[in-house]
């Protein structure tokens, strides 16, 4: 059997609003609880199981591969939500999207502070194209 990855536990402040927040996001659905864990499983079937903690939660970051459609749909949602984008994890450049590796890519945090990030293309999948090189306005941003 090859390794893969399966699933990691996401320290939240609200088990509830980060899994529902991040699911609507992405267009994915939030399963039943099991046990502490509030699971959301992508496509390739790795589950984010959120668990709600009373400490001091590090920033961690979550990157997800998508489609150029559910592209245009994960960004739809986060302007309309007003959620605030960036084309680099550091917020050199907020409301706008990256053209990584000839793809699109943007960031967002989640209710507890995690750093999300949704992409297009893999990084080093276009090695004509500069890492953190062309970035794009997103119209409505925040």
């Amino acid at each position: 059997m090859s390794v893969e990855f399966n699933h990691t536990i996401v320290h939240s402040r609200n088990r509830e609003k980060s899994a529902h927040f991040l699911a609507g996001i992405l267009g994915l659905e939030v399963g039943e609880p099991a046990g502490v864990f509030l699971p959301v499983t992508t496509a390739n079937g790795v589950t984010l199981d959120f668990a709600t903690v009373d400490i001091d939660i590090p920033v961690q970051h979550y990157a997800f591969l998508v489609s150029e459609d559910e592209f245009d749909a994960i960004l739809a949602r986060l302007v309309e939500g007003g959620i605030p984008v960036q084309a680099d994890p550091h917020g050199r450049h907020p409301r706008r999207i990256n053209r990584n590796d000839g793809g699109r890519g943007v960031y967002f945090s989640d209710p507890s502070g995690h750093g999300m990030e949704a992409f297009t293309r893999p990084y080093g999948s276009d090695p004509s194209s500069p890492l953190n090189g062309v970035t794009q306005d997103v119209p409505g941003a925040r």
